[in-house]
């Protein structure tokens, strides 16, 4: 599976279990650990533990993909899914503003995700 349709599969996982303030960056020559960086917000560790685990489970089941690891499901505040050239963080909003990942990478371009109103 190419990277970008990996990504933009996650990202209709996530915004089905209404996943806030979605975006992806392409980090692509940025990195070297990666391609494209996508974050979304859960408002609770619930939250963001379902939308972690659909995306998961559905790359898994449908897609035959699975993440090269995963931290962070228990505790549920900030949840990475790493899938090689796209890295997946799914944090609760505190926990995002804190460590303002799209400040760090705030030169990277912003890909439109074709199917979602980032809501």
């Amino acid at each position: 599976m190419q990277a970008l349709d990996c990504a933009f599969i996650a990202a209709h996982y996530a915004l089905e279990k209404k996943g806030l303030d979605l975006r992806l960056l392409e980090i692509k020559g940025m990195s070297s650990l990666t391609d494209y960086l996508m974050i979304v917000t859960g408002r609770s560790d619930r939250q963001v533990q379902a939308i972690a685990e659909a995306i998961r489970l559905g790359l898994k089941k449908e897609h035959q993909t699975l993440p090269l690891a995963v931290e962070g499901m228990d505790e549920g505040r900030w949840v990475l899914l790493d899938y090689g050239e796209v890295m997946i963080h799914v944090f609760q909003e505190p926990v995002r503003h804190f460590y303002d990942i799209e400040g760090l990478w705030s030169e990277a371009p912003e890909v439109d995700i074709p199917q979602a109103d980032k809501q």
